[in-house]
């Protein structure tokens, strides 16, 4: 669920964008809770993925802004 191809990311709109980064960030949040909790995640690695597909976007995300802010 977390991984986002660099192939997505290109034909992703701006909206669409958000919306995954809203959902990612809701699903760490639960993680994290469930952790702090004492429980053991379900998965470890999953919620090391969902970080760096957070970092991936918000980079993919900043670098378009710098495209658009270049060519205006």
């Amino acid at each position: 669920m977390a991984i986002i191809k660099k192939k997505q990311f290109k034909e992703m709109s701006a909206a669409d964008a958000k919306k995954r980064l809203l959902e990612l960030r809701l699903d760490l949040a639960k993680d994290r809770a469930q952790i702090s909790v004492g429980g053991s995640p379900q998965n470890p690695g999953k919620t090391r993925e969902k970080r760096r597909t957070i970092a991936r976007l918000l980079t993919f995300m900043n670098s378009k802004k710098r495209e658009v802010g270049k060519t205006a």
